[in-house]
């Protein structure tokens, strides 16, 4: 048996940084739809070639490049428009570097498994911590070609990080290889060129604390109407003062909407973002602001009553509650979601179920909910799974990063800890240690849900092993405390065991069985002596 690796100790996780709202554009006249399109369409093309001046500078860039392209952009523009689209372009090149560096270590790992598994004999035998050597000589061949072209692939990509070069696509990747598969997309040309255009549009604006309003390009008012600057080419179309372009209807956040008005009515920082869904041809508008970070909740705190664990899996959440001593109480819940389709729809799927369980969280009065702290980045390499794809996909398709993200944005509405644990062994020891006595005739527990009951204990700070037994010395309770369910001072801990009438056998329980009331039937001598007393006769005088 290998040796375990140590566990992580369990935290609260922090609470949100910022915030971010979204609402329909409705009733949008023909005209207002013209507006948007042409300022979007005009910024996205100053925004295209300002990323590719970031991008050409690499390493090189300085606060004096970063002025000189804002100079550039700010007459075909204006001054504010050219602050937001530098600004992103940073941004995205900064985000196309952690990319390109988490590519790069995924490269590494696949090399490195790769190697070890060539080093080893055709048909070794793996084990649960290292994979064997390769089942055939073909299956060799195949893989120590693979192995020439990963490492050309990273070569290739060092070389790219060490010369500050990205590769970045203004409308995504993705959809940019779609152009080449319209029929497996079911798109045509025409619809995908609507699509690509507008995810290549550029209507963001950075507010500004003592603004009107909290910002000056993007402009929504407390009655929510929403007005824009129009770039420096475009004024010909304002129709209010000062080249602004004010839009026919007018808007209402349904989420957070009294943060929102409080904000605009103080002046205070608020960016926006105008974005159009080609396939719904729908506009919407996001509003976004930082909130301070709220301390966190001392673990103690938290854990003061009890704890809901949940075990996080490709359909549903498993979740159970656990009482202050770890102990699971009333029954498993599962909140099902569906992972499948697009990822707005994935997205809102998650945002159902974890409504759910915190509307069980709050009616159960619960203040604390223990989730698996999971990172799946370096465990679904194809190299490390090897024929398993269906897994592959299914860790893939896991959002665990979100989750962590939205539930700990959602419960901090609601004055609930999320608690993040280490993740290691919590479904099988769970299955191992709770399944079993979990289950029932009239409830069938699943390994999912006795995963929650561990990663609950564990964050208690409780071993996920239900009893402790040492081998005593001798018959006597020298040893102490068998059984780790409560603590040396819960009350009624050390209470004698009460008396149970009957025999003490493990075929037959107390006060059970065909002969109970028949005392005599269970002793041969025809005495019952248990209920009998005994007395020692006197020796006869004859002797």
């Amino acid at each position: 048996m290998g040796e375990l690796r140590s566990i992580a100790a369990p935290f609260v996780a922090s609470g949100p940084s910022g915030v971010a709202v979204r609402t329909r554009l409705k009733q949008l006249t023909p005209h207002d739809e013209k507006v948007l399109r042409l300022v979007g369409a005009h910024l996205g093309s100053l925004a295209s070639k300002d990323l590719k001046a970031r991008c050409r500078d690499g390493l090189e860039h300085s606060a004096q490049a970063w002025a000189v392209r804002k100079r550039e952009l700010t007459p075909l523009s204006s001054s504010r428009w050219a602050g937001s689209i530098t600004k992103a372009s940073h941004d995205q090149w900064a985000l196309a570097r952690r990319c390109q560096l988490a590519h790069i270590q995924n490269l590494e790992a696949g090399i490195r498994t790769i190697e070890d598994r060539l080093s080893q004999p055709i048909g070794q035998k793996g084990t649960k911590g290292a994979p064997g050597g390769y089942r055939s000589r073909r299956e060799w061949h195949a893989k120590s070609r693979r192995l020439r072209v990963l490492e050309d692939r990273l070569a290739a990509a060092r070389a790219d990080r060490e010369a500050g070069i990205v590769h970045v696509v203004r409308g995504g990747k993705r959809l940019a290889r779609t152009r080449h598969h319209l029929e497996a997309a079911q798109l045509t040309e025409s619809a995908w060129r609507r699509g690509w255009e507008a995810e290549r549009w550029f209507l963001a604006a950075d507010g500004e604390s003592g603004k009107r309003y909290g910002n000056e390009t993007i402009r929504v008012s407390q009655d929510g109407e929403v007005s824009i600057k129009l770039p420096a080419p475009l004024t010909y179309l304002a129709n209010a003062p000062h080249g602004r372009y004010v839009l026919a209807c007018r808007v209402a956040f349904a989420h957070r909407c009294a943060e929102w008005a409080d904000r605009v009515a103080a002046d205070r920082a608020l960016a926006y973002r105008m974005h159009y869904d080609a396939g719904r041809d729908r506009w919407y508008l996001t509003a976004s602001w930082q909130t301070p970070v709220a301390q966190t909740v001392p673990m103690d705190t938290a854990l003061a009553h009890s704890v809901i664990g949940v075990d996080m899996n490709a359909d549903h959440l498993a979740a159970w509650r656990l009482d202050a001593h770890g102990t699971p109480t009333g029954n498993p819940r599962r909140f099902f979601y569906d992972l499948t389709g697009t990822a707005p729809h994935r997205d809102a799927q998650l945002r159902h179920a974890l409504t759910r369980l915190l509307h069980w969280a709050r009616t159960c009065d619960v203040k604390a909910i223990a989730v698996e702290d999971l990172d799946f980045a370096a465990e679904k390499t194809r190299e490390k799974h090897g024929r398993k794809r269906r897994f592959r996909q299914l860790i893939s398709g896991m959002p665990t990063g979100r989750l962590r993200a939205r539930l700990v944005s959602m419960a901090d509405q609601t004055g609930i800890a999320v608690i993040a644990v280490d993740p290691a062994y919590t479904s099988k020891w769970g299955a191992q240690h709770w399944q079993k006595p979990l289950t029932t005739t009239n409830r069938k527990t699943t390994r999912h849900d006795a995963a929650a009951v561990a990663i609950g204990r564990r964050a208690q700070g409780h071993p996920i092993r239900r009893r402790t037994a040492p081998p005593p010395v001798h018959r006597s309770d020298e040893q102490g405390h068998r059984t780790i369910q409560a603590g040396p001072g819960a009350p009624g801990c050390e209470g004698t065991r009460p008396r149970m009438p009957g025999p003490r056998t493990r075929s037959v329980g107390a006060g059970c069985g065909v002969k109970v009331g028949d005392q005599n039937a269970q002793h041969r001598s025809e005495r019952s002596a248990e209920h009998e007393t005994w007395q020692q006769d006197s020796l006869p005088l004859s002797l």
